[in-house]
């Protein structure tokens, strides 16, 4: 499986997954049926996603829940990926649903500012820093 269709059953995996534990289940629920039984028998198909609904909604609050999304989670991403292999078209149908429910990116500008006091040199704002250098004019070192 080429790298573009591994990408596309992790994202499907997380937004299926996530679909399945909001409101926008039920309108969605058709669709990943029809995805997922591709000529197969539909009503079993839909019956399974409602069991792995069902138990990810019960594991919500559980000492384990962590565990058991996590096992939810491989069996579809599993799924979805024998689905790639057998029938790549398959692919653009998924790539719709990802589109149209997968969360949005975060979108936006940052500002940061800064209250108190006074700052005599650079102020740098962030996670890891490595290899900095500074220049200064009269030579001196932040």
């Amino acid at each position: 499986m080429d790298a573009e269709l591994v990408t596309l059953v992790g994202t499907g995996t997380t937004t299926l997954v996530g679909l399945m534990v909001t409101d926008l289940w039920e309108q969605t629920k058709q669709r990943v049926v029809r995805l997922f039984s591709r000529g197969g028998d539909t009503d079993a198909v839909a019956g399974e996603l409602e069991e792995t609904r069902a138990a990810l909604i019960a594991a919500t609050g559980r000492s384990d829940q962590e565990d058991l999304t996590s096992d939810l989670t491989a069996t579809v991403r599993l799924r979805l990926r024998r689905l790639l292999e057998q029938d790549p078209d398959t692919a653009v149908e998924l790539r719709r649903l990802v589109d149209e429910f997968a969360p949005a990116a975060p979108s936006g500008t940052v500002h940061n500012s800064i209250t108190g006091g006074t700052q005599h040199g650079p102020v740098i704002q962030g996670h890891t820093f490595t290899n900095l250098t500074f220049h200064t004019r009269d030579g001196r070192q932040p």
